[in-house]
């Protein structure tokens, strides 16, 4: 029993070489793309308010997954993680803001934020799998 959980953990990481390789960090990094577009647009006296914030933000989960992966010991890996998990939220509060002040429409809210929750629920696998040595 214990080889064959072996060889399956074996396997699983094997295919998983980099930090780019973990689907939190590729779909993280859809929503680092996609802030970066959708601020854009964003009135110019906000350059340093909520873009800097959300691009800031999104780019620090994405950053502290590749780190974490870097990490040798799972307490250093699980540190980097749950700091990710953490930016993921602040993500979360700032789009609603862009939502409340107008800055985005309903629709584009409702499609990046879901991605937002589907990015927190794979930092949280990481975390997961990472808590349990």
């Amino acid at each position: 029993m214990m080889d064959d959980e072996f060889r399956v953990t074996s396997i699983n990481m094997s295919k998983i070489a980099s930090f780019t390789d973990l689907e939190a960090w590729k779909i993280n990094h859809q929503i680092v793309l996609a802030i970066y577009k959708l601020t854009v647009g964003f009135p110019k006296e906000e350059k340093f308010g909520i873009i800097d914030q959300l691009r800031r933000a999104a780019s620090s989960v994405t950053a502290n997954i590749a780190e974490g992966f870097g990490r040798y010991h799972y307490p250093d890996k699980l540190r980097f993680y749950y700091q990710a998990r953490g930016s993921n939220s602040e993500v979360a509060n700032f789009l609603i803001l862009a939502k409340d002040l107008g800055l985005i429409k309903e629709k584009e809210f409702d499609a990046l934020y879901s991605l937002i929750i589907r990015g927190g629920q794979v930092i949280n696998g990481l975390i997961r799998v990472h808590a349990t040595g």
